[in-house]
């Protein structure tokens, strides 16, 4: 399986992308200036073990496995792990100023040196929401809607908010292919679906690679994260239009939920992959009956109906679910690898990947 490498582009870019800019390379720090307007976190971390870039395989083995759908899992949330870091980056570098009322500044961007001006209001509207404030940043100092940067919409005690993030208008070095590329975090402190904090972190107009380069680029993603003291509940889908495995269907959809412990940086999870148009939210459908494994083996006895189930079977092996992970990524699949991901386990059955057509259709849009 071809590495994913335009979306190691697009973890890399949302990773390098302000932590430069206005803060003359220093490290930022969380606000904690209780008269700030601006919030101290907006975002919820993810456990190392269910979110990364280190990918191991069989170099005795050519085609697909597995255990390479199960890390590849770790990539998408991974990039939607990064992209909800460089939206609490940037509400660092600003609360840096200790801004305590509604204003309006600008500043030279160190990443494309071009100028960014940056507006915040109070009581402003948006999805039928009223929030005690909007922050916007735009590129080169103008309030055309093609140049808006970000836009965070939030209610500072307690905590909820949505940010809106053009990555384009953020750093004009960045290529043009991710000029439709946005990003969206919703944050929120409030105790809602069970969650004592929780985000849902979505991703559109990704570029698609040449699907002879890359086959599996993802162009949309929507990602839920909830926590409860140590314990990390994840759960979403991924698009990649281009994918296929080993019969002639196109449009594969990565539909995952897992779940991770933060200090023993453990996780578990479950992954179906669904075709990119099914128009379905039950949790069988996705997680079950497009099972890795169950799609594998159609597909692989659609091809070749007189090829041995031993060497299936033995082919298989790490396609049962779900799949157990550790600091280092993938560790196996089908049979726990110890009792330290019991209350885990107890976790994966109340949750559901989203609708995966809903996720194909999938807009983002700044308010005008």
């Amino acid at each position: 399986m071809k590495r994913l490498n335009l979306i190691f582009a697009v973890a890399v870019l949302i990773s390098a992308m302000f932590f430069q800019s206005c803060n003359k390379n220093e490290t930022v720090e969380p606000n904690k200036n209780d008269q700030s307007i601006l919030p101290a976190n907006f975002k919820v971390d993810i456990p190392d073990a269910l979110s990364g870039t280190n990918y191991f395989k069989d170099s005795n083995v050519d085609t697909l496995q597995g255990n390479d759908i199960y890390q590849h899992m770790r990539t998408f949330i991974y990039v939607g792990d990064q992209a909800a870091d460089i939206v609490n980056e940037i509400i660092h570098v600003i609360a840096a100023n200790n801004l305590n009322q509604p204003m309006s500044f600008s500043f030279i961007s160190d990443d494309d040196g071009r100028t960014k001006h940056v507006v915040i209001i109070e009581n402003s509207v948006f999805e039928g929401i009223t929030w005690e404030y909007q922050m916007t940043i735009t590129d080169e100092g103008t309030e055309s809607f093609e140049n808006t940067a970000l836009q965070i919409f939030w209610n500072k005690n307690p905590i909820k908010g949505i940010a809106l993030l053009n990555p384009y208008n953020i750093d004009r070095t960045t290529s043009e292919d991710y000029k439709e590329a946005m990003y969206r975090i919703d944050y929120s402190e409030i105790f809602e679906f069970g969650y004592e904090t929780h985000m849902i972190v979505t991703l559109t107009g990704l570029p698609i690679a040449d699907p002879l380069e890359d086959p599996y680029s993802m162009k949309t993603m929507k990602m839920f994260v909830g926590k409860n003291a140590n314990m990390i509940s994840v759960f979403g889908n991924t698009d990649h239009p281009n994918a296929k495995f080993f019969n002639d269907e196109v449009g594969f959809d990565w539909a995952f939920a897992a779940a991770g412990d933060k200090i023993l940086d453990i996780g578990v999870a479950e992954i179906g992959l669904p075709r990119n148009t099914l128009n379905s939210s039950n949790r069988n459908t996705l997680l079950v009956d497009n099972s890795i494994e169950n799609v594998f083996t159609n597909q692989i006895y659609e091809i070749w109906p007189w090829i041995d189930s031993t060497s299936v079977q033995s082919y298989l092996y790490n396609t049962a679910a779900p799949g157990f992970f550790d600091h280092g990524g993938f560790v196996q699949g089908g049979t726990s690898p110890g009792s330290q991901y019991n209350s885990l386990l107890g976790i994966l059955p109340n949750l559901t990947p989203y609708n995966p057509a809903e996720i194909n259709e999938l807009e983002i849009e700044f308010k005008p």
